[in-house]
C-alpha cells in the first residue's frame, strides 16, 4: 500500500480545520496510520514557510495510506497557490494564500522525518471494540 505524509499547517489548526480535512480523507477510505501534534520550535525546513510554520502555532502530522494515496491526496490539496485552485479542493476552500495555505503534503519523504521510527501498528481487534459497544 502506498503511504503519503500530509501536515495541517498553523492556519489550519488555528482556524480549528482538522475534522473536516481529516474527515475528508476517511470519506476516500485511506487509512490514518499515524497522526502527530507538534509544536514547532526550533525546526528547519525551507526560508519563508519554515520561518511561518515555526512562529506561527502547532501543525498537526498525519501519514495516510491507501491505494493511490499519494495522486489523490495531491488532487485533494490542490496547488499551493490558493487562487490557481478549483474551490473543491482543500487550499481552494480554505488558503488564503501561497504560505497560508493551511495543508502541506509530501509523497513518504517527510514520513521518516517526522515519524523516525515509522507509524504504529495498531492492533484492529483493539480499534474494532469501541464499534461494537452498547451503552
Amino acid at each position: 500500500m502506498e503511504k503519503t505524509f500530509v501536515m495541517i499547517k498553523p492556519d489550519g489548526v488555528q482556524r480549528r480545520l482538522m475534522p473536516e480535512i481529516i474527515r475528508r480523507f476517511e470519506e476516500k477510505r485511506f487509512t490514518l496510520k499515524e497522526a502527530h501534534y507538534e509544536e514547532l520550535s526550533g525546526e528547519h525546513v525551507f526560508g519563508r514557510l519554515v520561518d511561518y510554520i515555526v512562529s506561527s502555532g502547532p501543525v498537526v502530522a498525519m501519514i495516510w495510506e491507501g491505494e493511490n494515496v499519494v495522486e489523490t491526496v495531491r488532487e485533494m490539496i490542490g496547488p499551493t497557490r490558493p487562487s490557481d485552485c478549483e474551490y473543491a479542493t482543500i487550499r481552494g476552500e480554505f488558503g488564503i494564500d501561497k504560505i497560508r495555505n493551511v495543508i502541506h503534503g509530501s509523497y513518504s519523504a517527510e514520513i521518516a522525518l517526522w515519524f523516525p521510527e515509522g507509524p504504529l501498528i495498531w492492533d484492529k481487534k483493539i480499534n474494532n471494540h469501541w464499534y461494537k459497544f452498547d451503552c
